[in-house]
């Protein structure tokens, strides 16, 4: 008989805040996580920059100057 060789799952590096999070996609294509999705989105929008987001801004600011 073979011997089965178990996978290791490695933790994945992330923010102390964020210390245990695990996140999966189950066979329908729905996540699942062992943290609140809220909670997570909370903590992604304090401390992510959203880069479409910040072009619409820089866009805004060059329009003020331009018509000022």
């Amino acid at each position: 008989m073979k011997k089965t060789k178990k996978k290791k799952v490695e933790e994945a590096r992330v923010n102390p805040e964020l210390k245990g999070l695990d996140i999966r996609v189950n066979e329908f294509g729905e996540i699942e996580a062992n943290i609140a999705i809220e909670k997570l989105n909370d903590f992604l929008d304090q401390n992510v920059i959203d880069k479409k987001l910040e072009e619409k801004r820089e866009k805004e600011v060059k329009k003020k100057k331009g018509q000022g």
